[in-house]
């Protein structure tokens, strides 16, 4: 670019337009006239007291401002910024230009062609340049997110009260807006999956719909669920840049106010992922780790719960906003102390150091009850199963408890210890069994999870033998089974024998109960619900601890 070019887009600094027009045809001429020099779209960014706040040379897309330096942002009102570009095709404005103008929430865009010549007045001033003119702007209709006008003259552009025109808007953003926050307390989420090479179809549509149980079992409403196919991850934002625009036009249209990824992100991904669309992002395992913030009653379950949230975000701090900004290592660089990163996160790993001393303790206290129960020769049985098959509801069953039970993910926590007295028909004695609840399982069960729960986790393999709970109605049940069975074969110790309980009978179909009798002929049907099937479970639970007392 030559030295007087870049004095003509500098100068452009000290122009400032009547604040009830969107521009003046003086004003888009001379802006015309550094585009047709330079060969380049120009877009000139001003906020609403007419002044040029921005001057980049390319098309809104390529000078679009990043949503944390925008003025203002929200569903609710517009940025307070309207843009106006140079096109050197005679056309509209293109999608590409109007998808930045919605991200950005611009109060207007104005798409200003080239004639292609013109010329400079004597004494100033340029004319000539502006064939026609296009206007667009938002709307808050949730099928249009824009409007654009037909081809107009800048004269006409010029008469209109860009005021009115704002202000009308605004008010109806804003209506729209208290409609949607009707229920502030819950998350509006957009679910966003990536669907890889070595995924298939119908795993990858079990995955999204357990993603989307996870949101709403932590209190979220699910607005849109989006996915893309890919070879393999993009490394800096998982996604392509055009599902992100996507993704980011969703979350404005719709009011949502966080995206969920059916994937762990790195610190890097997140950051990356927030400042191109403008909206909170996690991923599956922090919605986990919410749930389970959720629903942890005793001080053992918060123990853990706190630990795991711990060790997640300690590798996520870097990047949070300045203030935990850290000092460069070269020339200028170094200052007088530690900054506001090095401080927490030494204050992390404290507390992290110290809840680990107590999970130690728990678990210690956990190996004491577990050698007395082992002393009173009383066979124990842990229930394990994937999240929501319906464990403490069969522990109910059996043993006439009262243990916590819905229909949600990750009801239970803490791990739970009732005595089942089961009659033997033959000999007309009593036998005693201990059951003990579990945390439920989920496939790709974060690292953080396991190691802050391997207090809980350790019933299981303390425990002389395993009743594993399948929900034979989730049409995932066989790919479930898989996810519980990895998980224990990655356990330190190996569990002791395993009978297996298909559940809620009364929700299957005769051709998913054919199957599972077919592949399993030595698992137990029941229905925790209605009480189907109890009594064979007894008996098969009894004969369970005596083959595992035998070995």
């Amino acid at each position: 670019m030559k030295p007087n070019q870049l004095k003509q887009l500098q100068r452009l600094y000290h122009q400032r337009l009547p604040g009830d027009r969107v521009t003046t045809p003086e004003f888009a001429q001379r802006l015309a006239a550094i585009s047709t020099d330079l060969g380049q779209p120009l877009c000139v960014y001003l906020n609403r007291r007419g002044q040029v706040i921005r001057v980049g040379v390319g098309t809104p897309q390529q000078t679009r401002i990043p949503p944390v330096e925008l003025p203002r942002y929200g569903a609710e009102r517009l940025c307070g910024i309207r843009c106006i570009a140079t096109r050197l095709k005679h056309e509209p404005p293109s999608t590409s230009d109007l998808t930045a103008m919605a991200m950005q929430r611009l109060d207007s865009l104005v798409a200003v062609t080239l004639s292609g010549d013109g010329f400079e007045r004597r004494g100033g001033g340029a004319t000539g340049y502006v064939d026609e003119v296009y206007l667009a702007h938002l709307v808050p209709h949730p099928e249009a997110r824009w409007t654009v006008s037909d081809p107009m003259s800048l004269d006409t552009l010029a008469q209109q009260d860009f005021v009115s025109l704002t202000d009308a808007l605004e008010e109806e953003f804003r209506r729209v807006f208290v409609a949607q926050q009707v229920d502030a307390d819950h998350d509006r989420v957009i679910v966003v999956g990536l669907m890889t090479g070595n995924v298939s179809k119908t795993q990858f549509r079990y995955g999204l719909m357990e993603v989307r149980r996870l949101v709403e079992t932590a209190g979220g409403e699910v607005l849109a669920t989006l996915h893309q196919r890919r070879d393999r991850p993009h490394p800096q934002t998982v996604l392509g840049a055009g599902k992100i625009q996507e993704i980011a036009l969703e979350a404005q249209t719709l009011g949502a106010t966080l995206v969920v990824f059916d994937r762990d992100l790195s610190p890097a991904q997140v950051r990356n992922l927030e400042a191109q669309m403008g909206v909170r992002v996690v991923d599956r395992t922090e919605v986990i780790l919410d749930i389970f913030a959720q629903r942890a009653r005793t001080g053992a379950g918060k123990l853990q719960v706190e630990l795991a949230q711990l060790e997640y975000q300690l590798p996520r701090l870097t990047g949070r906003g300045q203030a935990m900004s850290r000092l460069g290592g070269g020339i200028g660089t170094r200052g007088p102390g530690e900054t506001k990163l090095e401080t927490e996160r030494r204050a992390i790993q404290r507390r992290i150091s110290r809840l680990q001393r107590e999970v130690n303790q728990l678990q210690a206290h956990r190996d004491r009850l577990r050698q007395r129960r082992q002393q009173s020769d009383i066979p124990s049985i842990a229930v394990v199963g994937y999240t929501n098959a319906g464990k403490s509801t069969l522990l109910n069953a059996l043993t006439n408890s009262e243990i916590y039970a819905a229909d949600q993910l990750f009801a239970t926590l803490d791990p739970t210890t009732r005595r089942l007295s089961v009659l033997d028909s033959d000999t007309q004695e009593q036998t005693q069994l201990v059951l003990t609840d579990t945390v439920g399982f989920i496939r790709d069960l974060p690292e953080s999870l396991v190691d802050a729960f391997r207090a809980t986790l350790e019933e299981v393999t303390e425990a002389d033998a395993l009743l594993h709970v399948v929900d034979l109605s989730h049409p995932a049940w066989q790919s479930q089974i898989r996810s519980v069975m990895r998980i224990l074969g990655e356990m330190p110790v190996t569990p002791g024998p395993i009978l297996l309980a298909f559940n809620k009978l009364d929700r299957v179909d005769s051709e998913a109960l054919a199957i599972a009798k077919e592949e399993f002929p030595n698992a137990v049907f029941v229905s925790a619900q209605d009480r189907i099937g109890l009594e064979t479970l007894r008996k098969q639970l009894i004969e369970l601890a005596s083959y595992a007392l035998c070995q």
